[in-house]
């Protein structure tokens, strides 16, 4: 990690969970892999701190531990998950995310969860109908089944999933300084733990009752009765945020927004639906969407749109005639087969970015320059200005001094277009990047968005 990365991740711990845990994180950080005595040596924190400090970090699937060196008989050691620890930044946005999505209910969920790292669904259950209600105008009060519904679609959608089961004894625990910790929250893909999804049957969906000065007493005996039997079904299951699931959603919004400014809110809509009919059922890092046919997307789409078949050919034929190349057309059967591009469409939408950001810095000429090196790769200075019919010499030179371009040796001295988003990407200040998922695209799609030299 650069040192900006391990000063960003330190202060996300301090501000969290205070100065110890962010003094034992950013020395995990920087040792790498750690046993716990050699962590509280070389800290000089007490045990019984660092001990805890790992806890809270596990907790938050911030840290996972293993077999050392010496294998199953030897010392327990630790490590630093630190992209989970930059998610924090993101925190923010999860739960607004939730809260379009599904409601008030589902905002509180996911601001539970991400507080406290993982919790069993009866546990949300009942501290979100508590707060709800609490919110609520005198005499009212929040069902217990509305919560479970939302926390259920949440899960469904793979907004959330189960924590990973506990690692084996060998790995977990090794003498009485590295006692056992709790869950293991390494991160794990899907297929490797296949009921991740899978909810509990949980009983008890009465309503949570508002409590009275006057009958305090009884209410509680009610909240306990009520929560006893909430528990049934749901021990010991924990579960988490899954971040790359809100990632992916944030990566189509921000397909569904730039086809709603490219051409128009029904095509965006017809993509959004294409979207959401392979959200959950293709892999993280597929580059298209599952194909669906002609049929299948008329038959999804909102009713309240009223598109017609024939007009929604025309909008296919137009997804997929347009150089964003936002949809693309796989075969002939059920009226046609469709796929969104997802890897191309990033691609698309990380240059479109960079040359506004270019325009907008160093002026039309320069950004004319710049989407010309894109779209022939690589000129001769000549070359570059028969195109673009400017003198070249100084905007080329102001666009090599900031890394945009660069000069390769071949036959002839090449000016070559570095598409290199994650050099440039970090110099990017605020004020050029107001949209949360520009920079989003920027950070996480730069493998699919990079050409080869």
């Amino acid at each position: 990690m650069t040192a900006q990365e391990v000063r960003l991740c330190g202060l996300l711990l301090q501000e969290h969970f205070g100065d110890v845990v962010e003094k034992v994180g950013t020395h995990l950080i920087r040792r790498g892999v750690l046993t716990l005595r050699a962590l509280a040596h070389e800290t000089k924190l007490p045990l019984d701190l660092v001990k805890k400090s790992l806890c809270v970090l596990m907790q938050h699937g911030m840290c996972a531990f293993g077999a050392g060196r010496r294998g199953p008989a030897g010392p327990v050691e630790y490590h630093i998950i630190c992209e989970h620890i930059l998610h924090m930044n993101r925190y923010p946005r999860y739960i607004y995310t939730a809260k379009s999505l599904y409601g008030d209910t589902g905002e509180l969920i996911v601001e539970e969860i991400l507080q406290r790292g993982q919790m069993t669904m009866s546990s949300t259950v009942k501290t979100v109908a508590d707060r709800l209600t609490h919110n609520m105008p005198e005499g009212q009060s929040m069902d217990y089944s509305e919560v479970v519904s939302a926390f259920s679609r949440l899960v469904e959608t793979h907004f959330l999933q189960r924590c990973p089961p506990m690692a084996s004894a060998g790995s977990s625990s090794s003498g009485a300084v590295n006692a056992p910790l709790p869950a293991v929250t390494q991160p794990t893909k899907p297929e490797d733990h296949p009921e991740c999804y899978k909810l509990p049957y949980i009983t008890g969906q009465g309503k949570r009752r508002r409590s009275s000065e006057d009958g305090e007493a009884e209410q509680r005996a009610t909240k306990k009765a009520k929560t006893d039997n909430s528990e049934r079904g749901g021990e010991g299951i924990y579960w988490q945020v899954t971040f790359q699931r809100f990632h992916l959603h944030f990566r189509d919004q921000a397909i569904i927004s730039a086809v709603s400014c490219k051409l128009d809110q029904t095509s965006s809509e017809i993509v959004r639906t294409m979207l959401r009919m392979s959200e959950v059922k293709m892999p993280a890092h597929a580059a298209f969407t599952q194909a669906l046919s002609a049929n299948e997307i008329f038959r999804a789409l909102p009713s309240s749109y009223n598109i017609a078949r024939p007009i929604l050919d025309q909008y296919l034929t137009l997804l997929v005639d347009d150089p964003m190349e936002f949809v693309g057309r796989t075969g002939d059967s059920g009226g046609g087969m469709y796929v969104v591009n997802l890897h191309p469409a990033l691609a698309n939408l990380a240059r479109a970015t960079l040359e506004s950001v270019v325009q907008e810095r160093f002026g039309s000429r320069s950004a004319r320059i710049f989407r010309l090196l894109l779209r022939k790769r690589h000129l001769e200075q000549k070359q570059v200005e028969d195109f673009a019919m400017v003198p070249a010499k100084d905007m080329l030179y102001t666009l090599l001094s900031e890394n945009l371009v660069e000069l390769r040796p071949f036959s002839h001295m090449i000016i070559n277009l570095v598409f290199s988003l994650c050099a440039y990407g970090g110099r990017l200040d605020s004020s050029e990047n107001q949209v949360d998922e520009t920079i989003f695209l920027l950070e996480s799609y730069i493998n699919s968005t990079q050409a080869p030299p």
